[in-house]
């Protein structure tokens, strides 16, 4: 008679801070740590997630929030240091922090990507004679993207970095087990400067020649269907 009929539970929330360290205070056996967009954490948050019945695939919030920066993550394991946890660097980048910083983590359920659009830093990643397996292989090993990311990519021992532009349906999505159509934006004026004065493969001057609109210079796009099988 008194309850209250329209009250709905407040589901669990796993909340913990925790000491970040980069996968370079790691064993050489976790170094592809490195490559992808998961974490190390302690034994003792699985044990807290069991507790909280934080369903799969477990995705978090990471957030520094001195510096009011976030980011996404999954988790590869739960073997850290009590207190620790053990990021990618160019997620230590993004957030902006340095080996030993306090980072606050978060559980999260994310949407289910339908579309990301990626934005190399650097005219190298022309160099890649094949960018739609290197971005599919790379992209396996992450469980989530968040927009205004810069992520790592390594082909042939070299780094190199593309800018999450743009996801849907939201800014950070669940990539896990989706059929994500994935664009990849170069800008045409990229090429300019450097095609003034060097120009390091044959791949480049097809590119200059084919593709390069000097009315445009906004944008070069290639297209392809990704599909995750985790």
């Amino acid at each position: 008679m008194f309850g209250f009929p329209f009250m709905q539970a407040i589901p669990n929330k796993f909340v913990k801070q925790y000491r970040c360290y980069s996968v370079s205070m790691l064993s050489d056996d976790k170094q592809d740590l490195e490559k992808g967009g998961k974490i190390i954490m302690p034994p003792s948050a699985l044990d807290l997630l069991t507790r909280l019945h934080i369903s799969y695939p477990m995705m978090f919030k990471l957030s520094n929030e001195i510096q009011e920066r976030m980011t996404h993550c999954g988790v590869l394991e739960f073997v850290a240091q009590e207190g620790r946890v053990h990021i990618p660097y160019w997620m230590m980048e993004n957030l902006r922090l340095n080996e030993g910083d306090l980072i606050q983590i978060e559980s999260v359920t994310l949407p289910v990507a339908t579309y990301a659009k990626f934005q190399p830093q650097s005219v190298d990643f022309l160099d890649i004679t094949n960018p739609k397996a290197v971005l599919e292989n790379t992209l396996r090993n992450f469980a989530c993207l968040t927009k205004g990311d810069i992520i790592a990519i390594m082909y042939n021992n070299k780094r190199y970095e593309l800018l999450v532009l743009e996801l849907k349906p939201k800014d950070a999505v669940s990539i896990i087990e989706c059929d994500m159509n994935v664009r990849v934006f170069v800008c045409s004026f990229f090429l300019i400067p450097f095609l003034s004065f060097q120009v390091s493969s044959f791949f480049q001057i097809l590119y200059y020649i084919f593709f390069y609109d000097p009315p445009l210079l906004n944008q070069i796009e290639f297209v392809f269907s990704f599909f995750s099988f985790f």
